[in-house]
């Protein structure tokens, strides 16, 4: 199995780490990519108009590679472009962590809680649970008040607010399950767990595990993306006709199986 793990911005931070992350959790059979975008785009996405310009890269990407791929995973909590991609994927089964981790977490228990990392989010990320259907089960959104490039920078700090927050997702707000609202906040979920008790879910390793389920059933009873009605995708001659996806990809880098890097094909 290949899975095509897309982590949506410019010089990305934590690729390396990301790709060490997945492998160490990965079948044995599976191949995983992970790829950034070029230099230029942000850093990060917390503020919509950063995401306005990062989604049609998603979409040209997918659209070259998704037949490469049983699966590909969008790397933000924003689940950015997830809709967008989705229609140009052809047979690859598509994830993003914030359906992936709700959906994991009803499963769980009850109730959940995310910890974000900003107030910012809060608005965004909520919609996106009322979309997926979940937001019955969410009891909270807590702010952490630590920005996507700062997760990494301070372990102690960053566990310590986890652990202040997520416990009052718990205690005081009723939380069953707890996730980690940004795919910047891997690393802790176990000491969490260990701290609080309950399942915690790690937004880089629920939506890379369940491309895995889906890419596996895809494969097995032939569950592949639908593509009608809502989930039809753009008619192959407008694209030809009209010139669309023609131009070259954006500049991308891949790590293979978290080791070895070269340049994308």
């Amino acid at each position: 199995m290949r899975i095509l793990y897309l982590d949506p911005v410019g010089q990305a931070s934590f690729v390396g780490e990301i790709a060490d992350s997945l492998a160490q959790v990965s079948r044995p059979d599976t191949q995983i990519d992970v790829i950034s975008l070029q230099p230029d785009r942000p850093r990060h996405i917390e503020y919509h108009a950063y995401e306005a310009l990062i989604i049609a890269d998603l979409v040209r990407i997918t659209y070259a590679l998704n037949k490469n791929y049983d699966a590909i995973v969008i790397g933000c909590f924003y689940d950015v472009g997830l809709r967008e991609v989705r229609e140009v994927s052809g047979k690859a089964v598509v994830t993003a962590p914030c359906q992936s981790t709700t959906a994991i977490a009803s499963q769980l228990g009850n109730t959940f809680s995310v910890l974000v990392g900003r107030r910012k989010w809060i608005p965004k990320m909520s919609e996106n649970v009322r979309l997926y259907g979940h937001d019955h089960a969410m009891v909270s959104m807590r702010p952490l008040e630590i920005g996507v490039l700062e997760f990494q920078q301070d372990h102690d700090y960053t566990c310590d607010r986890m652990i202040v927050e997520g416990r009052k997702a718990v205690e005081e707000d009723g939380a069953e399950v707890i996730i980690l609202g940004c795919t910047a906040e891997f690393g802790f979920h176990e000491t969490l767990q260990d701290e609080l008790g309950v399942p915690v879910i790690d937004a880089i390793l629920a939506p890379f595990k369940y491309a895995e389920m889906l890419g596996e059933t895809a494969k097995q009873f032939g569950w592949y993306p639908s593509r009608k009605w809502g989930s039809e995708a753009p008619p192959q001659d407008e694209i030809d006709s009209w010139g669309l996806f023609h131009d070259d990809l954006p500049e991308i880098k891949t790590l293979v199986s978290a080791k070895a890097e070269r340049e994308l094909a």
